[in-house]
Order: structure tokens, then sequence, then C-alpha cells
């Protein structure tokens, strides 16, 4: 099965993409979706044929290179089943514990997931994107170039691929719509709000720039050194209820996102 291009114009990277498919980063997003019921493959991949990813340029283009040694996406033709990749077996953890069902598929998932992001890159003779089926253990595992684009735009893509579960034509809605009227205030309040802005950013420059010019990041157990790319890794699973989420929204007035963002950069600081 496959996907016929569109009869465009090839489009140049991105400065952001550039920088995402350097040797120095070549970042990889993956994405882990676990179901309760069995993944049905023949409806699988009619699905992602006739969905809004495949119309995405990015995702049938190719990385390119001219003899200038510019990089650009050209659009190409997408073969589902190289881009769908099955896994029939269950998947052996290196630590079997006797734990419950659930621990241990996500212990497996884990583990393939740590395995994949440091062994096996993305093939550039295909459009930089894989869905890996991991039937015994009903799970889906995404890996997409962040090339491709940004987390956002990447879970909005991914969810106009969902429906309701009562209202199985509808597409779900992460969001709730906010008022969007004028916002009043005196004159020298939205003032002091530019005042602030501008002396937080100029901060936070001025920071950037010394640090990045002569202070180091201080050493930390989970510091790494030379050849750290290579080394073996480990993926951990934190669950949080969405409920505490927004409780601690409406503490600190802030998107859950954000939220969820400074608490991984805390952790790992």
């Amino acid at each position: 099965m496959s996907v016929s291009p569109a009869s465009v114009s090839d489009e140049p990277l991105t400065p952001a993409g550039r920088l995402f498919l350097s040797p120095e980063l070549d970042t990889i997003i993956h994405c882990i979706i676990r179901g309760k019921d069995p993944i049905n493959i023949d409806a699988v991949k009619p699905t992602i044929e006739s969905s809004l990813m495949l119309q995405h340029p990015r995702f049938c283009s190719l990385l390119m290179r001219d003899r200038n040694g510019n990089q650009y996406w050209k659009r190409t033709e997408v073969d589902i089943d190289r881009h769908v990749i099955v896994i029939n077996g269950r998947i052996e953890t290196e630590d079997d514990s006797g734990a419950g069902e659930e621990d241990d598929d996500e212990a497996a998932v884990n583990q393939y997931v740590a395995d994949l992001s440091v062994s096996t890159p993305l093939s550039t003779d295909k459009p930089l994107w894989e869905i890996h089926l991991l039937m015994a253990h009903r799970c889906a595992v995404f890996r997409i170039h962040h090339a491709l684009g940004d987390g956002i735009s990447l879970m909005s893509l991914l969810m106009t691929c969902c429906r309701k579960i009562d209202d199985p034509e509808g597409l779900p809605n992460l969001l709730t719509k906010r008022d969007s009227g004028p916002k009043e205030g005196k004159w020298w309040d939205r003032l002091c709000s530019v005042l602030m802005m501008v002396c937080f950013t100029f901060v936070f420059v001025l920071e950037f720039l010394l640090r990045a010019t002569w202070v180091s990041d201080r050493k930390t157990v989970i510091s790494g050194g030379a050849g750290v790319e290579l080394w073996p890794r480990k993926l951990a699973t934190a669950k949080l209820l969405i409920h505490d989420m927004k409780e601690v929204k409406k503490a600190v007035h802030n998107a859950v996102s954000w939220i969820v963002f400074d608490w991984r950069k805390m952790s790992t600081s």
C-alpha cells in the first residue's frame, strides 16, 4: 500500500529542522499509546493511509541534500508497510520480578523504547517516522523525528486520528474555550506588564549568555561523560493523576503542559 505524492515543489529545511537533524542531536520523539483491546492491523493501516497525517508534506517527504550540502524535503510515495512495523512476540525484560501483567507490559515497552532510542536511528531512505505495533502488549510506539514538527503540533496532528468514545465521528478536544475578549485595565498596568516582560527577557538572555560562555552545568547523578550518546539507556514511567495536575494549575495559574515541563526540568536538574 502506498500514498502518491502531490505535485508540489521541494521545501527547504527550517533552521529548527537543521538543528534537530545535526549529528550532535538527531532528536527522535517517542510516543507510547497503550490500549485495552488487541490491535487490529487490518484496521490500523487503512486508518493511517486516510489520516490527516499523510496529507502533511513532512510525513510524505524524503530528506535530501543537494550538491552544495543544503538539505531539503522532497515529496515521495509513502509505503505504509515500511512504516508500520509489527512485533508479534512478547518482549522479554531483563528484570523479571514476577510482577503483575500490566507492570510486566509497562517494563517491556519501556525497555523496547529505551533500546530503540540508542540503537536504531530512523532510515533516511523513507520519510522520518515509524509506528511500531507491539501486538502482545497491545501497544503502539510512534517514532517521529523532531525535524517534522514540535511536540504541540505533532500531538494535535495525532489527535486528529482519534475519535470520541461517545461520538465515533467527533474529534477529541483537550482544551476548553477561553474568553478572548479585550481585558480591561488602566494604561499604566499595561505599561508595567510590558516593562516587566522586557526586564525578565533581558535577565534571562544575560543569564543564558553567561552560562554558555563561562559557567558550566553542575555535575549531578545523571550527568554523562565522553560517548554518553552510546551508553545503554533505561526508560522510567511516572504516573500523575490529572486531578492533581488541575489542582496545581489552579494554585499557580498556569497551563498543565508548562507544569509538566517544569516538573520534568526540576527532576533532572
